[in-house]
């Protein structure tokens, strides 16, 4: 089989469908194959092949699905050059795949799939931050994070930037929505450490890179002088590259390195930049960095027609604005049926108007000003339908952001149940931008697609369009074949890329020739056999010449349920999940419920049993429930709601009355749990564990909790309950200060709290009954509704009575417990019940009402703080980093900190998730130099005391040690 037609071998939406004998959802695995991986890859883990484990991975970003061989996780580019041993020894494709948040299919394969996210996440500063090396599974957010506290950032700006990491960034040459072309992968980048299929690894970047490639590859060396003298003595060759690489141009490798560069090693760097994995492996790469720009003005400018904001391009592009955003008429009247868009949307009577969203930015705010007082005189010259102001208000300009970025998720999220969303990218040059736009919304007409948004990055000519598609049985597939070629045909007539920054991948494949001619097609398909001349590196991508490939594999999106039917596999949740280095993630829960719902359709009932086995702890048990994917998700999806009711279906009926039991016995419960931590703690360790052990060995483990040596004794009884007629707020204190007491030495949040308050002058109240309740999370998280019913009916008339009917606001001492308060009074308030009722953490009513009140007489030197997917949550990190940065020198927020997994007992009953969770942040805190180290909520501080093996206590402790007398 020849490089250019090498596919997938025969599957389609994961269903084998050549051989005899009836379709299997998961193809067979060769023995052999899998012991020479195991043979290559022996450490514990490297090597899964359990049906849930290949499913789960064979979905990204993108409307295509291949079911992977084997998924296999190296560790080191030494790894990596045994399996391309392996993958040449035994003929089997090999794809890379990292963030997997590519759209246009470049991260499936139905041979070895190689996950690169998990290891290669190092990022090393260099020269002050100048420059970085990062490793290919690092994301944009975290390096950006390291190198914004240096006033750096890279070039590339991908919308995806809190998922994609730097591995797809290199391989699909990803821009943004400011970067242009010139701070893109390919101008910024400067070297990079490869693993080529030959299993030779070179650094590009060392300085006799060029001499080592030619005696280690000479075909390769001489091979690519060779097309690159053959490239540059044909004028039309160069005359058509100069062209479409003028413009954003992610169609096809990247033939202007050809022209651009002359020594073969150069020219090797820049042709793996873009090449979506299918020439060589990034184990690391080293960028440039550019200027971060902390101060911007942006503005709305409407126009009454798309030719208005198509023609003040040129005069808006002159004044040196940092992005210029293009909303059709069609995003408009998406956006006004967004509560949270700005006014200047709303008072729109949308008929045929565009928009454009024009930011300019600079490092000062005087400078910011200058510039946008210098583009004033274009911007009152342009026939705007509206004012066209600029704002440095910070709420103004997220309310416009929101609905630039909010547009994707708004349509996607209105699909139609079962049908897949489809975001495509194309470029033409900016004075056929008009035409392009008016051609593609007549396209949308003839075939018959409905709603479909224009948006994306104006001045570059950019432009991203987005369709709605049923993929699998009873679709449509001849309309999307259809619309696909009349699409191409009106791009390449006005000059544009049909690519320009999602990547070729299999989508636009077969399009390669088309837009580039026979010629360049042809230097295309031999820079792939120089490379790969077996052509095992992801087949199929980029380089094809089965004209039907884009419809294939498509990727079927069957009706489950709310939480899945939403989900666009998109990937934004899996860098905030705590369990994503451990089991699944929440893209890949959800997927695997979709991966069920067809097992059970295809009567494949063996599968279907294997996988509902297999979810059981990958799925459920191990999930923290935290909400944390919510706020990364771009429909807003919170699996953990999946979960809690996966766990409601299947809960044990004798915990469920213990628990039920406990809702109406509360105080009881706690101080019971509460003593025998006590007597744990006072208790040799080695007479607990073996006991404890053998009897999570006999009972469920996710039912009795692991005892380990850094738990403390329980804590005091809580406040029997008082009223106070001058109170200005009543104390809601956690019982979660009951069941764990204090850190060593300290008072406990409960305690400084109080002690905080008197010295404030500020009087407050208990709620009556108060070691009776909870705010209701045990049960809610674990699924058991009848004790979550108990413990409302109980908590909220009693709120509601001691807050004097929502006049005084309810303050809780544990952000978990604020949150889980919020959320009990959320249903009940929709029903009109217990309005006015406010419930506040103790953090920041401190921030706000005592910290004013306080003399701050003594400071730590640095503090190691700790937010929690609760503070995250509530909205109130920056007030947690507020209150640290008053009691202490210097505050750190680790790079790498994420939600605990605590989770409540969680991190009891699966101790091995927070190991996972917090393993990146532990790293982060040994390697600093800290004399405090604090969160905001108990079981958190538990949960870091345990990976780090520093105390962490309540971030009030630390005020109340700051400001005691």
């Amino acid at each position: 089989m020849s490089i250019a037609t090498r596919q997938s071998s025969g599957t389609h939406g994961g269903v084998r469908s050549g051989g005899a004998g009836p379709a299997s959802l998961l193809p067979p695995v060769d023995p052999g194959l899998l012991d020479a991986l195991q043979h290559a890859l022996p450490g514990p883990g490297q090597l899964r092949t359990r049906a849930l484990d290949r499913l789960a991975l064979g979905h990204d970003a993108s409307h295509y699905f291949l079911t992977p061989t084997a998924v296999v996780t190296p560790r080191d580019a030494a790894d990596v050059g045994r399996l391309l041993q392996v993958s040449a020894a035994r003929g089997v494709p090999l794809t890379f795949r990292s963030g997997g948040t590519s759209l246009s299919g470049q991260a499936g394969t139905d041979g070895i799939l190689v996950d690169t996210r998990k290891h290669f996440r190092d990022i090393e500063i260099l020269d002050d931050g100048a420059r970085v090396r990062v490793g290919p599974g690092a994301t944009v957010r975290q390096v950006n994070a390291r190198l914004a506290r240096l006033g750096r950032k890279l070039g590339p700006d991908p919308a995806s930037e809190i998922a994609c990491t730097l591995g797809g960034v290199v391989n699909n040459n990803s821009s943004g929505m400011a970067c242009g072309t010139v701070q893109n992968t390919y101008r910024t980048l400067e070297s990079l450490i490869l693993v080529l299929p030959s299993g030779t690894v070179i650094d590009t970047g060392a300085a006799d890179s060029d001499d080592r490639l030619r005696a280690t590859e000479p075909a390769l060396y001489e091979g690519l002088a060779t097309l690159r003298d053959r490239v540059r003595g044909n004028a039309e060759s160069v005359r058509i590259i100069e062209r479409q690489f003028s413009m954003k141009n992610t169609m096809g490798y990247g033939l202007n390195s050809l022209v651009d560069h002359t020594r073969p090693v150069d020219i090797l760097t820049h042709l793996i930049i873009g090449s979506e994995g299918t020439l060589a492996f990034v184990a690391s790469a080293v960028f440039r960095t550019v200027p971060l720009l902390r101060h911007a003005m942006t503005g709305l400018l409407v126009f009454e027609h798309l030719s208005g904001a198509t023609g003040s391009l040129p005069a808006l592009v002159s004044t040196g604005p940092a992005t210029i955003e293009l909303l059709d008429a069609t995003s408009l009247r998406v956006a006004q049926s967004d509560p949270a868009c700005d006014e200047i949307i709303r008072r729109i009577t949308v008929d045929k108007h565009a928009a454009l969203l024009v930011e300019y930015q600079a490092d000062s705010a005087e400078a910011v000003t200058d510039l946008a007082a210098q583009a004033g005189a274009v911007l009152r010259s342009i026939p705007v339908a509206g004012p066209a102001e600029l704002t440095a208000d910070p709420r103004a300009r997220a309310r416009l952001w929101h609905t630039r970025k909010g547009l994707y998720t708004t349509v996607a999220e209105a699909r139609p149940s079962g049908t897949t969303a489809l975001l495509e990218d194309i470029v033409v040059p900016v004075p056929s931008l008009l035409a392009t736009c008016e051609q593609l919304i007549e396209l949308f007409g003839k075939h018959g697609y409905t709603d479909n948004v224009i948006f994306g990055h104006a001045k570059d000519g950019n432009i991203h369009f987005m369709l709605t598609e049923q993929l699998g049985e009873g679709g449509d597939l001849r309309r999307f074949a259809d619309f696909t070629e009349d699409m191409v045909d009106v791009v390449l007539a006005n000059g544009g890329n049909l690519k320009a920054e999602h990547g070729t991948g299999r989508i636009m494949a077969p399009f390669v020739r088309r837009q580039y001619g026979d010629e360049l097609y042809d230097v295309t398909v031999q820079i792939k056999r120089l490379f790969d001349p077996a052509g095992l590196l992801n087949p199929g991508v980029i380089v094809t010449d089965d004209d039907q490939a884009h419809m294939r594999d498509l990727k079927v999106t069957p009706t489950v349920e709310q939480e899945v039917d939403r989900c666009v596999e998109c990937g934004y949740c899996e860098p905030v999940c705590p369990s994503r280095d451990l089991t699944t993630t929440p893209r890949q829960r959800i997927v695997l419920r979709r991966e069920m719902e067809r097992a059970r359709a295809a009567g494949d009932t063996a599968l279907l049993a294997e996988l509902e086995a297999e979810y059981v702890y990958d799925g459920v048990q191990t999930c923290a429930v935290d909400g944390m994917c919510s706020t990364a998700c771009p429909v807003l999806i919170n699996t953990g709601d999946l979960v809690r009711r996966l766990r409601a279906e299947t809960v044990n009926r004798t915990a469920a009355k213990g628990w039920s039991f406990a809702a109406k016995h509360w105080a009881a419960t706690t101080r019971i749990a509460g003593t025998a931590l006590t007597v744990a703690d006072k208790t040799p360790t080695a007479l607990i564990a073996g006991p404890n052990e053998l009897g999570r060995r006999v009972v469920d483990p996710d039912l009795l909790p692991l005892y380990s040596a850094e738990l403390p004794g329980g804590g005091p009884q809580r406040h029997p309950g008082t009223a106070t007629g001058d109170a200005r707020f009543v104390f809601f204190s956690a019982c979660v200060g009951t069941m764990f007491g204090p850190a060593d030495g300290g008072p406990g949040a409960r305690a400084a709290f109080v002690r905080l308050c008197e010295r404030a002058g500020i009087p407050f109240s208990y709620p009556p009954d108060l070691p009776d309740l909870c705010c209701g999370t045990p049960w809610k998280s674990k699924g058991l509704k009848d004790g979550y019913r108990t413990m409302v009916r109980k908590v909220l008339p009693r709120l509601w009575a001691a807050s004097r009917q929502g006049e005084l606001p309810i303050v809780c001492d544990a952000s978990s417990c604020t949150e889980g308060l919020r959320h009990m009074l959320e249903s009940e308030a929709a029903a009109g019940h217990f309005p006015g009722l406010r419930i506040v953490d103790a953090t920041a009513y401190v921030a706000e009402h005592v910290l004013p009140a306080l003399e701050i007489r003594r400071r730590k030197e640095s503090m190691a703080l700790h937010p929690t997917c609760s503070s995250t949550q509530l909205g109130l990190n920056d007030t947690l980093a507020a209150v640290a940065a008053a009691v202490a020198e210097s505050v750190t927020v680790p790079v790498a900190w994420g939600c605990c997994a605590f989770a409540g007992d969680r991190g009891l009953l699966h101790p091995e998730l927070t190991a996972s969770a917090t393993a990146g942040e532990a790293r982060e805190v040994d390697g600093g130099s800290f004399d405090s180290y604090a969160s905001c909520n108990r079981t958190c501080e538990l949960g870091l005391t345990r990976a780090t093996g520093h105390e962490y206590q309540h971030l009030l402790e630390v005020v109340d040690w700051a400001s005691a007398p």
